[in-house]
């Protein structure tokens, strides 16, 4: 029969338990689509600066042979701070959770335990997960949201002093040229991007309502009469999307409790580009970490008072940005 004492060996440290929950969980699920645009990277801070180029490029006048010369300005660049989020969330395990265990077969009682440890660590990451994919979903509005959906963690258009394009589709209306909506929302972008990066791509992430009214709009409807001989209005294109104006469109939905993801009314239109979309991970604040470089999550567990169970702690310290949020197009019923 295990006890309390096995949590003291070295296979329930930080180190061991930060390592156990960085391992992907198998048949865990949440709204994974927008992972593919974000590059992840470990910092040994907790805050992150981005640079601003404040500099735009202008044309040379014409003027006459020794008459004074057009003058080039020095860059102005400025550096805006960012926060990392702290995320911590605990667990509990009793002791007659541990006491209860039992040798069976093979299986020692170190063994027993560590895999109730890894199924509370797997729930703990599970959440985590969730949490992380909701702020890059919210990011694409330009503000992350904390847990309960109202209170703004993160304003990145006010931090860059801007406002969001939008283009309003219209779909209700029969004659709408979407083709030239979808052009309109793409130079918007395009401007934004410029020279800075190339275009690789374009995804439109579309909340429930938009999707289908997209979908049912009588021009998408005509492109894809013939398209495989019918088999766009006879599959169901939600999960994996479909093409259209060279822009892969996907129903993106989200749920926790009452909290949608992304506007069920709103998509958003995304160029993909490199470094467009970045996630840091700041180191925990244990003792263990300090100075090292982060990394997604991390674990770790101490007795409670009297010896009554353990106390386990996950975190995870991200920071989700948008280096260029005025490329992000927000498109509208």
């Amino acid at each position: 029969m295990a006890e309390l004492n096995v949590f003291k060996g070295d296979a329930f440290g930080v180190i061991s338990l930060t390592a156990a929950i960085n391992q992907t969980p198998e048949g865990q699920r949440s709204p994974d689509a927008l992972d593919m645009l974000f590059e992840e990277e470990g910092i040994t801070t907790t805050a992150v600066f981005i640079e601003r180029d404040n500099d735009g490029l202008a044309l040379v006048p014409a003027a006459e042979r020794g008459a004074p010369a057009d003058v080039t300005t020095g860059s102005q660049r400025d550096k805006i701070p960012f926060q990392t989020i702290h995320l911590p969330t605990r667990a509990v395990i009793r002791a007659d959770e541990v006491q209860g265990i039992r040798a069976f077969g093979s299986e020692t009682e170190l063994e027993g335990v560590q895999t109730l440890v890894d199924k509370r660590l797997m729930k703990m990451q599970a959440r985590l997960t969730a949490t992380n994919r909701f702020h890059r979903a919210s990011l694409l509005g330009g503000k992350i949201f904390d847990a309960n959906g109202t209170r703004v963690l993160l304003d990145i258009h006010a931090r860059f002093g801007i406002t969001q394009d939008s283009v309003a589709f219209a779909l209700a209306t029969a004659g709408t040229k979407v083709q030239n909506k979808i052009k309109d929302a793409k130079r918007k972008a395009e401007d934004v991007i410029g020279d800075s990066g190339i275009i690789t791509g374009w995804v439109g992430f579309c909340g429930r309502n938009w999707f289908d009214a997209f979908t049912a709009h009588q021009v998408t409807e005509k492109a894809f009469d013939r398209y495989n001989d019918g088999q766009f209005l006879r599959d169901d294109p939600r999960m994996d999307g479909f093409r259209f104006q060279d822009v892969l469109w996907k129903e993106f939905y989200g749920k926790v409790g009452d909290i949608n993801f992304i506007d069920p009314d709103i998509a958003y239109l995304v160029p993909i580009v490199q470094g467009l979309f970045i996630t840091n991970y700041a180191p925990a604040d244990y003792m263990e970490t300090v100075n090292t470089t982060g990394v997604p999550f991390y674990a770790s567990q101490e007795l409670m008072r009297h010896n009554k169970g353990v106390d386990m702690e996950a975190q995870s310290n991200p920071l989700n940005l948008c280096t260029k949020p005025k490329a992000v197009i927000k498109l509208t019923l």
